[in-house]
């Protein structure tokens, strides 16, 4: 139950404006003598009361037998069928069954909401009657104050002139202050039944000033949700104009609900959105999506730049996960566009490529087994979308158990695949593999872990012509293929003091023996975006999947060095690894790993309390020390103020005919400053560094910004109220460049 306690002895400033007179519609803390909740009074027999007894007790109790008027005083309570009084002094007039409570008078509903008045007039049921200068308090939160107010015996309350807001009415130092919010009207009815609020004649209020009159409506209070409007979103942009958004919401069973949501633009046609989410005992499923009309031009996809004829646009977006037992669990996701650049151009996302899944997955100690099947749907320009897969099924089976023999663990797997493209090759694999690891420790303190790995594939495919890098196709029709691999890892670990706290020292080597491996007769789905990292340095495979294997016997080298004194934790790594045979290799140019000797790679993660972390990782040409690779992400601040840092730079020379991941250089930065206790400006940029040095064929000059983002934000426990300015510096299609502005209103138990 919600307490209010007043504060004896505050500071000047706060004795000064509490000691003001409450007024009308004044939501703060009454001053000095009304309670907390009433608490019942201790019966004075163990007897069960019906329900029509009344139990009190008071300091003093006066009868008058002639008038049958009971007057109690001192700390009067009275308790009946769940409804509590306190007050200082209560008359009970026996014959008219009227209750006239005065002097610090708090009664308390059994949902636990309490009144607060001057004077409250009462029948002897406790349950009806008129309170003057009415404060309620309520149990789900928030407060109702009125010059009048009539409490029903069904337990609603009637205000007149009256004021509600969910906002705290104190400050930090518990000095009164006027609430971010409010709504006053000229009635309001608050049933407890509902939990819900009825305004007439609202008018809404915003840091103490009246903004905006308000038509007749109903709110629902504490953590529920109810029928009705949610609040607007208001913006702007270059393409679409002023767009005013405002959702309703259709509560349709305790854990069902439907959203629905009409936009209004200037520039162009409205769109409506919908969504419908539910909940029940197994999982929860959401499903929703846009829908709207535009030129046919509009869409990338038609030829015609002058057709001028109408035609619907939108998108569909749902996910859905359902925990059917302790180990088995279905999931999926839906995500699908009607064109190329709707996303973009309603501002609705960034993304690329839209990817649909449907998922069955079993997991338990020692096995997992997963069926899955998923589609892509590009969204840029120059992709074809026929050459995006659609694999069904993808099936992978895993199972752990120990060897029984030398105290090792297998793994065994087993995973087949089936892509088929509208358009383009067709891949179908299969494989199984045994995976052997026993790890070690010497009596000087190495750790040595010894690994047997053997696979079995088998993959068909057509159509392989329709792919264009020559070294992806494999062989058309069947093909086979056998793996296998062995590797011993050892670790030395090193541990010393070090700056008053510790240090370790970690050399570590590993040789990795492999056959020959027929790779380039395999079709390549999943192993093409290839780059050696510090995640993959000490990898028994050092590509991405299954589709490619590394074949030839190597030594990686390496060493990690990991600090932590108080307040600072360092955690550093670099290695490189040769080639034992002078076999040619299978990686591309820039790789770092088509030579004998690799480039070197390595990363640097330090945090100095929780205030900064910085991680950097890089990669430096073997010959020349050239920085192939260098990735820096950095966090500097509090949770109130910080600044986010993000650089990246691929300069690899790889040809972008035979690589995914082309060479680029870009630059991200975002931050908060909490510039108040409420207050914070906010602001985020995305810039291309790209020259013809690292990709000859961009057509970017060195500095080319992609987009930002600047915004002011207020935000305290009730009211978040802020302003975004967004500028997209690419256009494409109809996804024109220029500048949006985005009014975010968000109001705690309104319009939610």
């Amino acid at each position: 139950m919600s307490r209010f306690h007043l504060l004896a002895g505050s500071v000047l400033a706060c004795a000064l404006v509490g000691a003001a007179p409450a007024s009308a519609q004044d939501l703060r803390n009454r001053p000095s003598g009304s309670p907390a909740i009433p608490a019942a009074p201790v019966p004075a027999s163990d007897a069960p009361a019906s329900v029509d007894q009344i139990r009190f007790s008071a300091g003093q109790i006066e009868y008058d037998i002639d008038a049958e008027i009971v007057t109690a005083t001192g700390e009067v309570r009275m308790t009946r069928a769940g409804d509590r009084l306190r007050a200082d002094r209560v008359t009970w007039n026996r014959t008219s069954g009227q209750v006239v409570a005065t002097g610090g008078v708090a009664i308390a509903n059994p949902a636990g909401d309490v009144a607060y008045g001057d004077t409250i007039e009462l029948t002897d049921s406790l349950k009806d009657g008129v309170v003057d200068n009415l404060l309620v308090v309520l149990e789900q939160g928030g407060r109702l104050a009125a010059d009048k107010g009539t409490r029903e015996a069904s337990g609603t309350f009637l205000l007149d002139r009256a004021a509600y807001s969910p906002c705290a009415v104190v400050d930090a130092e518990n000095c009164p202050k006027e609430p971010s919010w409010k709504v006053t009207a000229v009635r309001i009815a608050y049933r407890p039944d509902r939990s819900r609020v009825y305004f007439t004649r609202p008018s809404f209020h915003l840091f103490g000033l009246p903004v905006v009159p308000l038509p007749s409506f109903s709110t629902a209070i504490g953590g529920g949700s109810d029928n009705g409007f949610l609040a607007p979103d208001i913006g702007y942009s270059r393409a679409n104009g002023i767009d005013v958004t405002v959702p309703y919401y259709f509560r349709l069973a305790p854990d069902r609900g439907l959203l629905v949501a009409p936009t209004v633009f200037t520039s162009v046609l409205p769109m409506l959105r919908a969504e419908y989410r539910q909940l029940d005992r197994l999982g929860a499923f959401r499903i929703g999506g846009y829908i709207t009309a535009s030129r046919r031009a509009d869409d990338l996809t038609v030829q015609r730049s002058d057709d001028t004829s109408m035609g619907p646009r939108g998108y569909i977006d749902g996910i859905a996960r359902y925990q059917l037992s302790p180990e088995w669990t279905a999931s999926g996701s839906l995500r699908l566009a009607s064109d190329r650049t709707f996303l973009r151009r309603y501002d609705l996302s960034r993304d690329d490529r839209l990817r649909s899944t449907a998922k069955l997955e079993r997991i338990d100690p020692n096995s997992y087994l997963s069926i899955t099947g998923w589609a892509v749907q590009t969204l840029r320009v120059d992709d074809r979308q026929g050459l995006q897969p659609i694999a069904f099924p993808e099936i992978d089976y895993r199972r752990r158990f120990d060897d029984g023999l030398l105290g090792g663990r297998v793994e065994a797997q087993l995973n087949t695949l089936a892509l088929t493209r509208t358009a383009g090759q067709d891949t179908q694999r299969a494989f199984a593999s045994l995976r052997w690891d026993l790890r070690r420790l010497t009596t000087m303190g190495q750790e040595v872990t010894f690994t047997a790995y053997a696979r079995a594939d088998a993959y068909n495919a057509d159509d392989t012509l329709s792919t264009a890098v020559e070294s992806y196709r494999g062989t058309e029709g069947f093909s086979h293929r056998a793996i296998g691999a062995l590797a011993v890892d050892v670790r030395w670990p090193f541990v010393g003091p070090f700056l008053g706290g510790t240090q370790r020292l970690i050399p570590r080597v590993q040789v990795v023996a492999s056959p020959r491996i027929a790779n380039l007769s395999i079709p390549n789905e999943d192993s093409r975006a290839v780059d050696l990292e510090d995640s993959n340095l000490f990898a028994l495979n050092r590509f991405p999947g299954y589709d490619r294997f590394e074949d030839s016997s190597r030594a990686t080298y390496g060493v990690q060095w990991i600090a932590n004194v108080p307040g600072v934790s360092i955690d550093a790594l670099v290695g490189q690894s040769y080639r034992l045979t002078e076999r040619p290799g299978i990686f591309f140019e820039g790789t770092g790993l088509s030579d004998r000797w690799s480039d070197y790679v390595g990363r640097m993660e330090v945090r100095f309390r929780d205030f900064v972390s910085l991680n950097h990782r890089f990669r430096l040409d073997k010959d020349n020390f050239a920085v192939r690779r260098s990735e820096v992400d950095a966090t500097i601040g509090t949770r109130a103020t910080y600044a986010l840092l993000g650089y990246l730079r691929l300069n690899r020379d790889i040809a972008p005919q035979t690589e995914d991941l082309q060479d680029r250089e870009e630059v991200r930065v975002a931050g908060r400053v909490q510039v108040t206790r409420f207050w914070s400006a906010f602001g985020s940029a995305v810039v291309d560094l790209t020259d013809r040095e690292e990709d000859s064929l961009s057509v970017a000059d060195g500095f080319d910004p992609i987009r930002h983002r600047l915004g002011v934000e207020y935000e305290d426990d009730c009211l978040r109220l802020g302003v975004t300015w967004r500028r997209n510096y690419q256009a494409t299609g109809d996804a024109r460049a220029g500048n949006s502005f985005l009014l975010t209103l968000a109001l705690t138990n309104l319009g939610r």
